[in-house]
């Protein structure tokens, strides 16, 4: 369970419409936590979505997991889903 109150860290001022601050204000009532840990865990979650080497690295992890499965028809339907998939 996060503690409330004082968070070690970097502290930092910012700026968010008012309808994002109510809506993660709610969020962090319901579940409890800190408001910084609110922020701080929807900045995690965007910086590893737009950083190319984490997603190359978690992609990589996942090659290597199923990497002794050798099943075809696997195989044929995932060139499918990539073929048709834009990025």
């Amino acid at each position: 369970m996060t503690s409330r109150g004082y968070t070690q860290g970097m502290k930092t001022a910012v700026s968010v419409p008012n309808h994002v601050f109510e809506r993660a204000e709610h969020l962090a009532r319901r579940e409890g936590r800190s408001r910084s840990d609110v922020y701080s865990a929807a900045l995690r979650e965007y910086i590893a979505r737009h950083s190319p080497d984490e997603v190359t690295a978690t992609l990589d992890r996942v090659v290597e997991d199923v990497a002794g499965d050798d099943d075809a028809f696997a195989s044929v339907a995932a060139r499918a889903v990539l073929e048709g998939t834009e990025w």
